[in-house]
């Protein structure tokens, strides 16, 4: 595979540039192109030499995603892609708009992939019951983020004010990947998002996790448990053996002692499964005197939901406020997701499950 524009550092594109004969401070005029003015090719790069272009199109040309499929939702805040990569593997991202008149900051945040499939097997998720394939390079991480941010700017819509590291994959099994695009997205010649905008998403990977509180730039950081005991998370998550829970809960406490900074803790609730009153107050006492917020996610429906006699189902609205005010009862701050996107099936690898059959393997409890 090639490498592109979107998978080399500022410094690296100076010394490309360089090389090929030209100032450096041309790899600064070609970064604000790629990522302030999100362009699309070199062509549109107006201040930079025809043949500087011409070199750069042949030797680092731009990151190779193909638009596969493009939903929008009912109500035009939620919009999501399905893409192939250069090799057939196929990716999911969203952008999720939030209006302006109930969210004052009127976000617009990209949930992006980070590998092509993942390996982490959870039974309620159709990304993880389709298997993993490979990591995604920076450049396809970046390049998923770069065609929203262009075509917001084509239709002068909001720009792109946060990023979140839960779409396909398991973020912290590709560090190394995504930490270079977390360090080109706040880099100031280009994007300059805010650290603080940007998420990123584990299952519970402890070396991620300790490797995290050790790097210099404040972005967030999201845990997924889905379960208050290690015999139910690991009937959810059949990898979650490699890092058992108590050990998590560990890494979270050397984190949030390391950083200062506040975990949420993804739960996605299962009727009759994980969603019980009793284990609402399990999962606050796991949680107890830990610096976090709770965010609840009443599971979306995949291929496995739609089979007659399928385990897992969205518990009833009435049962999902009664977990949060257990939790809100023993002072662990609770939220439940607001929901977006549903009928384009904008949760994890939906959609592509539903390109690519084949993939979704049937899971039960």
């Amino acid at each position: 595979m090639r490498e592109s524009l979107h998978d080399v550092s500022l410094v690296e594109l100076e010394a490309r540039i360089e090389a090929l004969g030209h100032p450096a401070y041309r790899a600064r005029q070609v970064w604000q192109w790629a990522y302030r003015h999100a362009a699309s090719s070199y062509d549109e790069m107006a201040n930079i030499p025809a043949s500087l272009r011409a070199q750069l199109a042949e030797t680092l040309p731009f990151t190779d995603l193909t638009p596969v499929t493009n939903l929008t939702s009912d109500d035009g805040l939620t919009r999501k892609r399905l893409i192939r990569l250069h090799d057939g593997k196929l990716i999911e991202s969203v952008l999720m708009l939030y209006d302006p008149r109930s969210d004052s900051r009127g976000r617009a945040t990209v949930c992006v992939s980070s590998q092509a499939g993942c390996a982490m097997g959870c039974v309620f998720c159709a990304t993880g019951q389709a298997g993993f394939e490979r990591n995604l390079t920076t450049g396809e991480i970046l390049a998923q983020i770069v065609g929203f941010a262009r075509e917001q700017a084509d239709t002068g819509a909001q720009p792109i004010t946060n990023i979140v590291f839960m779409g396909m994959g398991e973020p912290m099994a590709n560090y190394r990947a995504v930490w270079q695009a977390v360090e080109t997205l706040t880099n100031a010649e280009g994007a300059d998002m805010a650290a603080r905008h940007i998420t990123i998403s584990t299952v519970g990977h402890i070396p991620g996790i300790l490797k995290l509180a050790d790097e210099s730039l404040q972005v967030g950081l999201a845990v997924s448990l889905h379960a208050p005991d290690e015999e139910l998370r690991e009937r959810l998550i059949p990898t979650a053996h490699r890092f058992p829970l108590p050990d998590i809960i560990a890494a979270c406490r050397e984190y949030i002692a390391k950083t200062n900074r506040r975990i949420t803790f993804e739960y996605c609730l299962m009727d009759g499964v994980n969603d019980s009153p009793a284990q609402g107050r399990a999962l606050a006492a796991l949680l107890s005197g830990i610096n976090c917020h709770v965010n609840l996610i009443p599971v979306n429906p995949t291929p496995n939901d739609a089979t007659p006699g399928a385990a897992i189902r969205r518990p009833a609205r009435a049962r999902t406020l009664a977990f949060q005010r257990e939790l809100a009862s023993k002072g662990i701050p609770c939220t439940v997701r607001v929901e977006k996107g549903v009928e384009i099936s904008a949760a994890c690898g939906q959609l592509r499950g539903k390109a690519e059959p084949s993939l979704i393997q049937l899971a039960s409890l």
